[in-house]
């Protein structure tokens, strides 16, 4: 769920955002700007970037800190496309405009490659596999057809053999591997993307939330505690943590709590049992983990819809995902953990980000939870080309529109889907390998029911079951002495 953290010391560890961040200034005087982003996550930076890049005045608002919540706690990976099922992408929104929306995931992926050029100590590496935890090989092969051909993406098949020589675990099978995704430090790249945004001219404002917004004419007018803004445009990609004067547009967001834990260094045991070193997620949604500094894991965790209480404790997390870990690898014996940490993101009700103009001049960019880094890039992208230059692309998530999330009932909801995934999953893994020891058993018992054939057919044509075919043993009689 993040990377081995963001730090401009490199003895610092994971977690520890205090040292990457440098003292941004609160709002405390009046401005007007071209446009005005509420959020200083991943997709607020992106839209600031691009449109100071181009000219604009842009000021971003931030409520705490850039990077505190869910931006700055990813697991860094980069993959194509988006974390919607393909085929129900498909089915939402036809073929044609779901190869175009994979295509602007592309474009956020390429965008996200470009940025981290010039951002030192990104922990750049590349790979991911898409490990299947039952045994599925026609599905891998519909799926990687749809991939390859028919979406163009770069992704080849393995076979459980294959994927078992690199993560010595029998609860995989087959899995599909895309060489051309890639991994990121997470904290890092959110304060990079800062960093750039603020030499492209972007001016950013912490510990200033949105207390009042006015969208009405052509200049909207935001209120924060100590100052007042007026711009052109407004872009929310504040998500769950927009505050209360846009709690109508968070209330479309379902806030999942997600953790993540890094382990203490494993040494040469650790290459012993994962020889893979890109990024490692089951279709399950069981488990995420990766390598980090050369002999840890990073390992994603347990989701909750509850956001406080017992159940969001870090060590009762750290404990859950050791289990976990032990449980996949035990021959990796007991794992201390070093660290754990996560964040809130929002969730969409029909599982696709909220991207485009809510009101005339005010625009929305939100619901990333699951759906990758690129996908954010992409929607700062789209936004920002919307815009300045009436790029209307981001009309093809027009489908995706805002429902409500059911309040706390949505909450109950989504922590009983969260649970019964992972139980069908976990069920569905079991089954999965106990097909697959029947079947052992079975051609076992068969080669032994061969073997003892063949013995009953050599005894009964008076022959040892060892000696040579088609030769009958010598009797006393047959041998001769010189």
């Amino acid at each position: 769920m993040t990377t081995a953290g963001n730090k401009d010391v490199e003895d610092k560890k994971p977690g520890d955002n205090a040292a990457v961040a440098p003292a941004r200034p609160r709002l405390t005087f009046d401005l007007d700007v071209d446009v005005c982003v509420v959020g200083g996550g991943l997709a607020g930076l992106t839209v600031a970037r691009e449109m100071a890049r181009s000219g604009a005045s842009v000021a971003v608002l931030e409520g705490r800190q850039v990077g505190w919540n869910a931006s700055g706690h990813t697991l860094g990976t980069v993959m194509p496309g988006f974390g919607h099922p393909i085929a129900d992408l498909i089915a939402r929104v036809g073929f044609e405009d779901a190869r175009e929306l994979w295509a602007l995931a592309q474009e956020g992926a390429d965008y996200i490659r470009a940025a981290v050029a010039d951002m030192p100590g990104i922990g750049f590496s590349e790979g991911a596999l898409e490990v299947s935890t039952v045994d599925s090989g026609d599905e891998l092969i519909s799926r990687l057809q749809t991939l390859g051909e028919d979406f163009g993406t770069d992704v080849e098949g393995w076979q459980a053999e294959r994927v078992r020589e690199v993560l010595r675990t029998p609860r995989y099978f087959h899995a599909i591997h895309y060489p051309k995704a890639f991994q990121i430090d997470g904290r890092r790249y959110v304060h990079g993307l800062a960093a750039l945004a603020e030499q492209a001219g972007v001016r950013i404002f912490e510990d200033t939330p949105v207390v009042g917004l006015d969208p009405a004419g052509i200049r909207k007018r935001i209120a924060t505690p100590q100052a007042k803004l007026r711009a052109s445009h407004v872009v929310l990609a504040g998500g769950v943590h927009l505050g209360a004067p846009l709690q109508r547009l968070s209330d479309t967001l379902l806030p999942v709590q997600r953790w993540a834990a890094v382990t203490e260094p494993l040494g040469e045991r650790l290459a012993d049992v994962i020889a893979f070193q890109g990024s490692v997620s089951d279709t399950g949604g069981l488990a995420h983990y990766r390598i980090v500094e050369g002999d840890r894991l990073m390992w994603s965790g347990p989701e909750t819809t509850w956001t406080t209480g017992p159940e969001a404790k870090p060590q009762r997390v750290g404990r859950t995902i050791a289990r976990q870990i032990q449980a996949l690898y035990p021959q990796l014996g007991q794992v201390a953990i070093s660290e754990v940490f996560g964040g809130v993101f929002g969730r969409t009700v029909h599982g696709m980000p909220q991207v485009g103009e809510w009101r005339r001049g005010v625009w929305v960019a939100s619901g990333f939870g699951r759906q990758g880094l690129n996908t954010s890039a992409a929607a700062g992208q789209l936004i920002a080309g919307g815009i300045l230059h009436g790029d209307d692309r981001w009309r093809l998530f027009s489908p995706f529109e805002l429902v409500w999330a059911g309040g706390h009932l949505g909450k109950i909801a989504g922590q009983a889907v969260i649970t019964w995934s992972r139980g069908r999953a976990t069920a569905a893994g079991i089954l999965a390998r106990y097909r697959e020891g029947a079947r052992a058993r079975a051609r076992a018992q068969e080669a032994r029911a061969i073997a003892a054939r063949d013995a009953r057919t050599a005894r009964l044509a008076g022959r040892r079951p060892d000696s040579p075919e088609g030769s009958a043993p010598q009797s006393i009689t047959d041998v001769t002495t010189p």
